[in-house]
């Protein structure tokens, strides 16, 4: 009896602090801002978190959405994608990308939000960093199936959209950007300096080749060689037959 009774107490203990939780949560929610779970949507609006996530959208640089997209068509993100809602055309010309180095870009980019899952898979295997997930989450339509593809042209979002709504992960993905952009300068250039000095080891060889051949020590050693006569070998006696 004693141990029922003792089992009996802990339970009753349990639902006391409970029970204080959630009297402690329901008075707050009147006098503690932080407590409020009402917002006068739409007037009022939560922040959202930095992770947060729906569609995927295009990143490009500079002003002009078509010269500086990033997304170079290379169709990782269109056979990767799970419900296979990603739809593109490669372009048949090239146009540089942000490391200055020629690349196809897509001549259509099609998602469908419809079936897309706001899973980031597209973004993970993106090599680009060319497609980023937004925030906008206001995106109903009267109509279901053409109205919630999305063309190139509405996801298109340049480099200072992205930063306002993913400041720190826009901040990091700059850097490695750059950071890529001076190795391959960098690599560059070594390439150069490299290539310039074997031409200059070259040229200098090829010039010293044709001097040497011309130098005044060469014509005395040459008529020295020739002027030269070979050795006579000496004739050997005929044997003695005459009888003793």
């Amino acid at each position: 009896m004693a141990r029922f009774g003792h089992i009996e107490m802990m339970i009753g203990a349990g639902i006391a602090k409970g029970m204080a939780v959630t009297l402690r949560n329901f008075v707050g929610s009147y006098f503690e801002k932080d407590r409020l779970i009402t917002v006068q949507y739409p007037e009022e609006r939560s922040p959202l978190p930095e992770n947060y996530r729906n569609f995927p959208i295009l990143i490009y640089d500079g002003n002009d959405p078509q010269a500086g997209l990033r997304c170079v068509a290379c169709q990782i993100c269109e056979k990767e994608c799970p419900p296979q809602c990603i739809y593109i055309i490669k372009s048949k010309d090239k146009k540089p990308d942000y490391m200055g180095k020629p690349q196809f870009y897509p001549a259509v980019f099609d998602i469908d939000v419809s079936v897309c899952m706001s899973c980031q898979i597209c973004v993970e295997v993106c090599p680009f960093e060319a497609i980023k997930m937004d925030k906008e989450f206001e995106l109903s339509k009267r109509e279901r199936f053409d109205a919630l593809l999305q063309r190139k042209e509405e996801l298109s979002k340049s480099n200072e959209y992205y930063h306002k709504i993913h400041p720190i992960e826009a901040t990091m993905v700059d850097k490695n950007l750059a950071d890529a952009a001076a190795a391959a300068e960098a690599k560059k250039k070594a390439a150069a300096e490299a290539a310039a000095k074997a031409a200059a080891a070259k040229a200098a060889a090829a010039s010293a080749t044709p001097a040497s051949q011309n130098s005044p020590s060469a014509a005395p050693r040459q008529s020295e060689a020739a002027t030269t006569a070979p050795e006579s070998k000496p004739t050997p006696s005929p044997p003695n037959n005459t009888p003793s």
